[in-house]
């Protein structure tokens, strides 16, 4: 069921947001032992929230679509009077004072707060595979990992515990669990959502989106929560637009861009076969398929990695003497933030500047871009290097070489499931926009989900 189907059962009074809820936290406790996707389940709370959702929902006081709805957040989102740990020991008893942004708006939409999601340490990483709080596992495979940062984001809604979990995305950390969970994941434009009161791994590759069962439930998460907010100085005041897709959207016309240099370039069989297939549908139903050759990528992903490097040392430069408290992949990547000279980093900088310009050329021919999210399905826990056809990579810059430059540029984009490989794990397709176009890579993704049925598939294991 998803955010839109509930919604318009709590109307018709079919269902209540405190059974919706009950039904959430009855999964999450027969669940969450095997998949860890959560770090703090809010059971008390939760139920005092639907509580008064129904009561608001009797007298006519609606919300919205969110209201009565039992969602989850990332544990870098600040909640008041609960613990925000980032994944971390160093802030495993971190009781905020406040509540970030998108935690202020999704309250403000009514819905139900049930849990504070499980992820990688600090947030970086993309196996979630904690060394303080413990192995998050993905629900198609448990010997699989989810994908990070914000794996247990992508647990929790590939599960059915929450109908949206919030993720944080840095270098793909929103759209590698979604690809490997077979969700949809909605990393905005930078600048749409507020980081206010969001602990940061990086001062200007994060962005805030949430991970879903459909894109039209993207849609309605990011009405709720995008705006302006003059607490978090990167933030947007291009005017935020109806994101919803309506019924049977057409995506007639609209003049998609299929890459033909590196994003369709070393990639798993299955995962090259599903995502043409699904650029195919899109030609099916009106769209124009047009070739592109895009910038370099190679030299993007460069310069997003000295960019995070430099930058997540920084912020944890005065925690970095007590090397006890971080994972050892954590702390050797700490370790290379701090040994890279400044004019790396300057020199990163005015190279993301003038790539920026050159992939604005693009927009030009194309409306959109369809490339995978990533080149293979989920690897095993114990897999530090994976098998691309003849080439063996390190799992790491494998997973996140086909996300990590559209966090550089800033720009929207959104994984959504395509297919399924030999084995039955989920397949995604990655759509990238124009900045503060989210409204059409959603009626696309919607479009398709029309036309199709992989976001419909469950995950048996749970």
């Amino acid at each position: 069921m998803t955010i839109l189907e509930a919604a318009r059962k709590l109307r018709d009074g079919e269902v209540s947001s405190a059974e919706l809820v009950e039904q959430s936290l009855v999964s999450i406790q027969k669940g969450n032992d095997r998949l860890n996707a959560f770090i703090t389940v809010l059971e008390v709370r939760a139920r005092a929230q639907a509580k008064a959702a129904d009561e608001e929902l009797a007298r006519g006081h609606d919300r919205g679509p969110l209201h009565g709805i039992p969602v989850a957040v990332k544990d870098v989102f600040e909640t008041s009077g609960v613990r925000t740990t980032c994944g971390s020991v160093i802030f495993m008893h971190h009781v905020p004072k406040r509540d970030a942004a998108v935690v202020e708006k999704l309250a403000a939409a009514g819905a139900v707060l049930v849990g504070k999601a499980g992820m990688h340490e600090l947030a970086y990483g993309i196996t979630s595979n904690n060394p303080h709080f413990g192995t998050i596992r993905n629900p198609w495979d448990l010997e699989r990992i989810p994908g990070g940062s914000s794996g247990g984001s992508g647990v929790a809604v590939s599960a059915g515990m929450v109908f949206m979990a919030m993720g944080s995305d840095t270098g793909g950390s929103i759209r590698i669990p979604a690809s490997f969970c077979g969700t949809v994941g909605l990393k905005p434009t930078s600048g749409r959502v507020s980081r206010y009161g969001v602990m940061p791994l990086d001062f200007s590759l994060d962005h805030m989106g949430p991970l879903t069962r459909s894109a039209r439930d993207a849609a309605v998460v990011l009405e709720a929560i995008a705006g302006c907010d003059p607490r978090d100085d990167t933030s947007s005041r291009e005017p935020v637009g109806d994101y919803v897709p309506e019924t049977g959207c057409s995506i007639r016309e609209v003049r998609i861009g299929l890459p033909q240099n590196f994003y369709l370039e070393r990639l798993d069989a299955d995962v090259d076969v599903a995502v043409r297939k699904m650029a195919a549908t899109a030609e099916s139903l009106g769209a124009r398929i047009i070739p592109v050759r895009v910038p370099d990528i190679e030299a993007l992903n460069a310069v997003g990695r000295v960019i995070l490097l430099a930058e997540a040392s920084a912020l944890m430069e005065k925690y970095i003497h007590n090397r006890g408290q971080f994972g050892a992949d954590v702390l050797a990547l700490l370790d290379q933030g701090r040994l890279l000279p400044a004019t790396d980093y300057v020199n990163a900088q005015r190279l993301r500047r003038m790539l920026q310009r050159e992939f604005a050329q693009l927009w030009k021919r194309a409306d959109c871009l369809f490339t995978p999210t990533t080149p293979i399905p989920a690897p095993r826990i114990v897999e530090k290097t994976v098998q691309i056809g003849s080439v063996t990579e390190d799992a790491r810059l494998a997973t996140t070489r086909l996300v990590r430059g559209i966090n550089v540029l800033g720009l929207p984009a959104l994984s959504m499931p395509c297919g399924f490989d030999r084995r039955g794990l989920p397949v995604s397709l990655q759509i990238i926009g124009r900045p503060f176009d989210e409204a059409l890579i959603l009626r696309v993704a919607a479009a398709l989900e029309d036309a199709t049925e992989f976001h419909q598939h469950a995950p048996k294991i749970v």
